[in-house]
């Protein structure tokens, strides 16, 4: 859930920068000496000396770093010609280090864990791994259907390979289902919901009125009644969580803010549609909370809408079973859990199931590519149940999901059918909605602040605003360097 912001580092920041690019290294394990690039090369025969520089998302907590170096030492240990030295960086300095160091004598080898939104904060330094995978004949079979695929493209090769996937499905609270006499959301991609008896298309249009049907004022209207109230809602139908206006758009279609010539900005139009849907949603429909509520602890627990136990349905990841269920001061859940997942709505016609993915990538400037893609299938293979554990990711190994999902059953004991989020794998999003965009850590800061202004604020002219924030994206673009 960290997100994938650029952070700007001060001044000692800085120098310690200065000071990588020289030779010397930051990393709270890295041996200076082991950055002499003459004592990695194979040519003399000795141990080839590659480099995992963590972290641009997880695993710079102290526990995690413990963990990370224990793979480190087992890898070391299992062979002769390669030692890797982790670096561990905390995540704020992460970006600003690792641009620097990249223009060192000797960059990092392995870069990891990070999302598409830290990856692309570098966008087009990553290798291809196709030449290595095709001259290793290593198993791409192994990993889940269109999980490869989600880091191709034709621009940049295979830029990364499965580690942790984190699928998008739709949380719902079973009670208020049945508190409204409605089915549940369809668990299976393809199949109708049945609405008054009726088979009707899963799609938005269908997700719309159910939402409006669990909305409810104090009074016990719901929000399709002529007697509902709109200041006095105690229950809402839906919140998209923590998706930022990227995501909302995504689900509608994959899509980018950037246009095919890597310069222009653009919404695309199922983007505008979902974006003008969800606006709708917040301020004609009232069946998504205004961010005055979003942000009330007593409401919308300060952001995290669903947790609160309040709204009956959200579209979210994988990763959101960390916080589903609202939890005490110490961590402890104070209800019962009800929720259980379902298929993402399809829009006209073509269901979009956003990804997450945390994965670890080898630098296009890696001095021991060879030597740096052995340690990543190491990451990928042997290390990765431990690893996996460590961040919380759904295994992008088919055969290491059912034991995953094992470990979230004693955690959630409500019968959750795991099943869902794994045949939404195949209708993962490409291009990631989280892909290149121009001065992308300016672009991604407007697109927050996009989306708290169309929360916050009524009466907008959606066609004016869209327009508009389509020029402020331009604006951005064009200072990129």
């Amino acid at each position: 859930m960290r997100s994938t912001l650029v952070r700007f580092g001060s001044l000692l920041v800085v120098l310690a920068l200065v000071l990588a690019a020289c030779g010397t290294q930051t990393g709270q394990t890295q041996d200076p000496e082991s950055s002499d690039p003459e004592s990695s090369d194979p040519a003399t025969g000795e141990v080839v000396e590659i480099r995992w520089f963590c972290c641009l998302g997880a695993g710079d907590d102290p526990a995690q770093v413990e963990v990370e170096q224990a793979v480190v030492d087992a890898f070391n240990e299992s062979q002769s010609g390669i030692n890797v030295t982790l670096e561990v960086v905390e995540y704020e300095e992460a970006y600003d280090i690792l641009a620097v160091q990249l223009n060192s004598p000797n960059p990092p080898d392995v870069v990891g864990p990070a999302g598409i939104s830290g990856a692309e904060a570098f966008h087009g330094q990553w290798l291809d791994l196709q030449p290595l995978v095709d001259s290793t004949g290593y198993d791409l079979s192994q990993f889940a259907e269109g999980a490869v695929d989600f880091y191709r493209s034709e621009e940049n090769g295979l830029e990364g390979l499965p580690f942790a996937i984190f699928p998008s499905m739709l949380y719902y609270q079973r009670d208020m289902f049945d508190e409204a006499d409605l089915e549940y959301p369809p668990h299976a991609y393809g199949d109708p919901y049945v609405l008054d008896g009726e088979d009707v298309e899963w799609n938005f249009d269908t997700l719309r009125e159910l939402a409006l049907r669990l909305t409810v004022d104090e009074n016990g209207n719901d929000a399709t009644s002529a007697d509902f109230d709109p200041e006095a809602i105690v229950q809402w139908g839906y919140e998209p969580q923590y998706q930022d206006l990227r995501a909302q758009g995504s689900y509608w279609g994959a899509g980018s803010l950037v246009a095919d010539d890597g310069t222009t900005a653009q919404i695309p139009d199922q983007w505008q549609d979902a974006w003008t849907w969800f606006y709708d949603g917040v301020w004609t429909d009232h069946f998504i909370m205004n961010e005055a509520q979003a942000q009330d602890p007593t409401i919308g627990a300060t952001g995290n809408p669903f947790q609160s136990g309040n709204v009956a349905m959200g579209l979210s990841h994988l990763w959101y079973t960390c916080c589903a269920s609202a939890v005490d001061a110490d961590g402890n859940f104070v209800d019962d859990p009800n929720w259980d997942i379902a298929a993402v709505p399809s829009n006209d016609g073509v269901v979009t199931s956003n990804f997450n993915a945390d994965t670890f990538r080898i630098l296009e400037a890696s001095n021991h590519p060879e030597e740096a893609f052995t340690f990543l299938t190491y990451l990928l293979g042997d290390a990765s149940a431990e690893l996996l554990q460590l961040y919380g990711g759904l295994p992008g190994r088919a055969e290491a999901q059912e034991a995953f999902f094992d470990g979230l059953d004693e955690r959630w004991t409500q019968g959750v059918d795991w099943q869902v989020a794994i045949d939404g794998i195949p209708f993962a999003d490409n291009p990631s909605f989280e892909g290149f965009m121009p001065n992308y850590t300016e672009a991604f800061t407007a697109i927050q602040g996009e989306l708290t202004k169309l929360r916050s604020t009524p009466d907008i002219d959606m066609d004016a605003e869209i327009a508009a924030f389509t020029e402020e994206l331009q604006g951005i673009f064009d200072r990129a360097e």
